[in-house]
């Protein structure tokens, strides 16, 4: 059964209830599923909000119409007014037989009503043109209740699967707590990979949407001298990637950092991944420029879900260079 489908069931997938590999794999498949969600939520908001201007614009244009039609009514009568003033109550005979001038007389009838003429068939138009936009809001008011629907769906859709997913990262998390403290890593989760093109890039950021939280050498009172890294706030369960094409020096459980990951990348420098909830790689793995190789998490000397980042010049701690600027040479700007 999908994890879609369960979501929508309301029940629970074989893999959430799983332990071991299956809550790392749950994850990521229900990250994915949030993902999409999102966006699907997302797509229909904004496809809400163009319709929602659209009615308020065709509001307004038939409030104008409408407008138009009162005062070239008004126009009507003031037209009918200024011929009774001029003698429209007389037969027009009569009104040539009483003039001092008839071909005066004539030539302002004939004005007249040509401007009679004209406003009559500019009050017809507008009502045509009203009617036209009474209609088109009719529908435009029903769309606008259809895409409101489909948000409200999708808005319940969204918020099960982000529910049923915090449930399993925190299965994860309490499954890494435990690999932790057993100083023993479960071996490396293999996640599916994102079904995209692969990028054509050499070098991306370690995950994909992130906040960035503490600095490289900032100080803190959980650090004995200063951070030695990156660090980005994301949720549990969160994909790392390798920032760039290498091969994996180590995968270690235990210490300050938790799960944590070492790549080799060509040119001898080193990158770290670590308070992971899960490797998704064995140590001696070649890896590739965006590759998932775990799942952020909160293990070792960590106040709450983030991953900590680092760049080394050897393998070892202490060889830290600031991440941000040796991203920035490689063309990623945090």
């Amino acid at each position: 059964m999908s994890v879609l489908l369960c979501a929508l069931l309301g029940v629970t997938s074989p893999a959430a209830a799983s332990e071991g590999p299956g809550a790392s794999v749950e994850v990521a498949r229900l990250y994915e599923e949030a993902s999409l969600a999102t966006a699907r939520y997302e797509e229909g908001r904004r496809a809400a909000d163009l319709q929602r201007e659209k009615v308020q614009k065709l509001n307004q244009l038939l409030s104008q119409k409408q407008y138009d039609v009162a005062a070239l009514h008004g126009e009507l009568g003031r037209l009918a007014s200024a011929q009774y003033r001029t003698g429209g109550g007389l037969p027009y005979t009569a009104q040539l037989l009483l003039a001092d001038s008839p071909d005066a007389l004539l030539r302002g009838k004939q004005i007249q009503l040509r401007a009679d003429l004209a406003v009559h068939s500019t009050v017809l138009e507008t009502r045509r043109a009203a009617a036209r936009l009474t209609v088109a809001k009719r529908e435009a008011d029903r769309a606008e209740h259809v895409l409101n629907r489909r948000l409200a769906r999708l808005a319940v859709l969204k918020r099960g699967i982000e529910r049923k997913l915090e449930t399993a990262q925190w299965a994860l998390q309490d499954e890494a707590d435990r690999a932790v403290a057993a100083g023993k890593c479960r071996g490396a989760v293999r996640l599916r990979q994102p079904k995209k093109k692969p990028s054509t890039r050499a070098w991306v950021t370690p995950v994909k949407t992130y906040e960035l939280s503490a600095g490289f050498d900032s100080a803190g009172k959980r650090w004995a001298h200063r951070h030695t890294g990156q660090d980005f706030a994301v949720d549990i369960g969160t994909p790392v990637r390798s920032v760039g094409a290498g091969r994996v020096a180590s995968v270690s459980c235990g210490g300050a950092f938790g799960i944590e990951i070492l790549v080799r990348h060509p040119g001898g420098y080193f990158t770290q991944y670590a308070h992971l909830a899960a490797a998704a790689v064995d140590q001696g793995d070649k890896v590739r420029t965006g590759q998932w190789i775990g799942q952020a998490g909160t293990t070792g000397n960590s106040t709450g879900p983030h991953l900590h980042f680092e760049t080394r010049l050897s393998r070892y701690l202490g060889s830290g260079v600031d991440p941000r600027k040796w991203l920035a040479e490689r063309g990623v700007k945090l």
